[in-house]
């Protein structure tokens, strides 16, 4: 018993960085109707800058440093470090979330998306990517009880964020504009009415949960170091503790983190045990927040809150898709002669680029088509990979059915993943597949039981005794691999263009306008949803597939939730409603062309991830139909001058959304 209290006290440590990001995103989400998916991200760079102090003297900025004679106490490292959070909560909220704050909401999930990748690279980039201790903050101390030893430090821990998460709770119930911030999240036109700028009220709730965030951060990362992915993915368990809270309770919010990170601990004892089974025993603590956000959802889904604001901006436009044969050709031969002209790192970069487009055509398909946010598509690649790699070197099972096969696992987890979608859609749907996509890495991808550290060897694919394996003695990308995989790109290129340009496609766009008025029109919008995720993951399963080709091996890197954001980022970039944002994203794609360009001829390979997090801010708030579709808009225009004539090209507007009621 005692050995039990022992690991639940242990727990309240993580309990109480949950706390702190918790009630930030629920403050935060309050004031601005913004699930913000970088406070994990935020909260971790003025911990860093404070372990930094403490470390060698050194302040360190996003650009430069300063080199102090001596280290500063540890009070006065973090008071540094909480003013750092502060700047960087205010140059967040007027930079990045005050644009979209009436904005739709995949712009802002893609914006909060962008800032957590953004921060994730330039803090690997500033303070390194290995983990750097922290003083602590608390003395380290502990009593006897029944037999055991109990640290003290997580309970103070846990009192600290207590006391604080309580002073934010005082702040929303007694102070006026606490009130107006409450009132703000029913109708902004309340807080108007009580004087207050809804503007302001935000900046005031992105400042205090960022330095909340902060604090948390700082206490907890003395248990166990300061690791940037460790810390900026902490943010899941605590959109799991939002949830269970419906993003109103911050007394709920308290209970829930504290009970979370004491289960999460009592998991790691019971993985100890000679009962549990060895293939459990790795990740399983990170499948607990995707249970949690699971069950909450499916039971409340429907009665989770949103926003009132002033207004909706509609999404971007999407086209109607037509299969051109002149164009196709020209495509084909464009790429063709890219792969002949090439060699080496440069041909791999192009093959990688068309591997890359697929992925992205996946998020075309669901979220530019179908309207529905996926944070999951790598570990939809990843889950085919991997199965890849059992079919090909355990069952022998040869080239295309392995790949089929293989897309097919895929699609069910996808299908499995879409369930959720029959109930929410929006931010909520992108907690639940971020979750799925944690968990998956965590529990499948990093088990060593179910993926050896020493890698998953996959074996080269042939077809009618021709060799299409990608590498062979000196040569790194063989060009029979690289057309093989040009042919099953546009293979499924076309495949995607009949589907979006025939009846699916259209009730893909009808259900992403109006999901009632779908509805009411006669679509099964359950059933529309779920082949749009079948779809999705079937083309994502085929990319996981054509990665694992490429690398010969593969490892649980290869397919993290950082390296899905990013293709996230570039399809956004790119275009995410269009193939031609999709051959835009594979080009600005991780490893592809722009990558080989940056690290072979600029030798910047390593700042790709921040330029991709930056790219993708400032396209989700200047143009959000992205490269491509700015680029469509101008050749229309170009043409309208040139003929004279009115109307656009064919497309599919947004439907406005229904107005709800206002409530003050």
């Amino acid at each position: 018993m005692g050995t039990i209290l022992q690991f639940v006290v242990l727990g309240l440590g993580l309990g109480a960085i949950y706390i702190g990001l918790g009630t930030g995103l629920l403050l935060v989400h309050r004031a601005t109707g913004i699930i913000n998916f970088a406070q994990g991200a935020m909260a971790m760079w003025g911990a860093f800058v404070f372990a930094q102090l403490r470390l060698d003297g050194t302040l360190v900025f996003p650009i430069g440093s300063i080199e102090l004679e001596r280290r500063p106490p540890v009070a006065v490292a973090a008071l540094i470090g909480l003013a750092t959070a502060f700047l960087l909560g205010l140059l967040v909220h007027y930079v990045i979330f005050r644009p979209v704050r009436h904005a739709p909401v995949l712009a802002q999930v893609v914006v909060s998306v962008a800032v957590m990748i953004t921060l994730q690279a330039l803090v690997v980039l500033r303070f390194g990517p290995n983990n750097i201790d922290v003083d602590s903050l608390i003395p380290e101390d502990s009593f006897t009880l029944l037999g055991a030893d109990i640290p003290t430090r997580e309970l103070v821990m846990a009192a600290i964020m207590v006391l604080l998460a309580a002073a934010v709770w005082a702040y929303l119930r007694f102070t006026r504009a606490g009130v107006a911030t409450r009132a703000a999240s029913e109708n902004e036109r309340a807080a108007v009415l009580m004087g207050f700028s809804p503007d302001r009220l935000a900046a005031v709730a992105q400042v205090v949960a960022i330095m909340l965030g902060t604090v948390a951060v700082m206490l907890g990362s003395s248990l166990t170091g300061l690791n940037a992915d460790n810390y900026t993915l902490l943010v899941v368990p605590a959109l799991a503790v939002l949830l269970v809270a419906r993003m109103e309770s911050i007394a709920i919010v308290v209970v829930a983190a504290l009970l979370m990170g004491a289960f999460q601990s009592l998991i790691n004892l019971l993985i100890t045990k000679p009962f549990w089974p060895q293939w459990a025993q790795s990740g399983l603590d990170q499948v607990v927040p995707f249970a949690v956000v699971m069950v909450i959802l499916f039971v409340q889904g429907k009665r989770l809150p949103s926003r009132g604001s002033l207004q909706t901006v509609r999404l971007p436009d999407v086209s109607i898709p037509k299969f051109k044969p002149i164009p196709a050709v020209i495509m084909l031969v464009v790429g063709v002669a890219a792969l002949s002209f090439t060699q080496g790192t440069w041909r791999f970069g192009v093959t990688t680029s068309i591997i890359v487009m697929l992925l992205a055509l996946s998020y075309v398909v669901l979220t530019g088509y179908l309207g529905q946010i996926s944070l999951a598509q790598g570990a939809f690649a990843g889950a085919a990979g991997f199965c890849l790699s059992k079919v090909t070197t355990n069952w022998g099972i040869p080239f295309p059915i392995s790949l089929i096969l293989c897309a097919l696992v895929a699609t069910g987890l996808g299908m499995l993943v879409a369930l959720p979608a029959f109930r929410i859609r929006g931010a909520q749907l992108a907690i639940v597949t971020i979750a799925a996509a944690l968990a998956i890495e965590r529990f499948v991808f990093n088990n060593y039981t179910l993926s050896p550290p020493e890698g998953n060897p996959i074996a080269d694919a042939t077809l009618f005794g021709l060799n299409l394996g990608v590498r062979e003695g000196r040569d790194l990308a063989r060009i029979s691999f690289s057309v093989m995989v040009l042919v099953i790109a546009a293979i499924l290129v076309w495949m995607f263009i009949r589907v979006a340009s025939g009846d699916t496609g259209r009730a893909f766009l009808a259900v992403r306008a109006n999901e009632r008025a779908a509805a009411s029109s006669g679509i099964d919008v359950r059933k529309t949803k779920l082949i749009g995720f079948a779809i999705s993951a079937f083309i994502a399963g085929i990319a996981g597939c054509l990665i694992g080709f490429s690398r010969g091996q593969l490892s649980a890197e290869s397919f993290s939730v950082f390296a899905g954001l990013q293709v996230l980022a570039v399809a956004y970039l790119g275009g995410i409603t269009s193939v031609g944002g999709a051959i835009v994203a594979g080009v600005l794609g991780p490893l592809g062309i722009v990558y080989t360009l940056l690290r072979g001829v600029f030798d910047l390979g390593e700042y790709y991830a921040l330029i991709s997090g930056l790219g993708l801010i400032i396209t989700a708030l200047l143009n959000p139909v992205g490269i491509a579709g700015a680029t469509r808009e101008q050749v229309a225009w170009v043409k309208r001058k040139l003929s004279r004539s009115g109307p656009p090209p064919s497309t599919v507007p947004e439907a406005p959304a229904p107005k709800e009621p206002s409530r003050v």
